[in-house]
């Protein structure tokens, strides 16, 4: 038989109620991580959309890995710009 008061019947409340607070933190964690990876390839050239790919368990780490090794299509601008702008003597960067 359950218990409609004392101690007994708090633990099943408290458990609904932490596991609510749990998933609300995942939740804006979740977003807050997607938010900024998503940012993050935007400024390196890369369409928005493939800081979704952290969602996918192995490709959070291919997509982690390929960003920090490839060669970013900004970078691939500057050199060109640097390129046709001075095409003899290139600036020291």
């Amino acid at each position: 038989m359950y218990a409609t008061s004392g101690p007994e019947a708090v633990t099943p409340i408290f458990s609904i109620i932490m596991l609510l607070v749990w998933l609300v933190f995942f939740v804006v964690g979740t977003a807050i991580a997607l938010i900024i990876w998503c940012k993050l390839f935007s400024k390196a050239g890369y369409d928005w959309a493939t800081g979704l790919l952290v969602l996918v368990p192995i490709a959070n780490l291919v997509v982690a890995f390929y960003l920090a090794f490839a060669d970013w299509p900004v970078l691939k601008e500057l050199r060109q710009l640097r390129q046709q702008q001075y095409p003899n003597n290139p600036p020291a960067s």
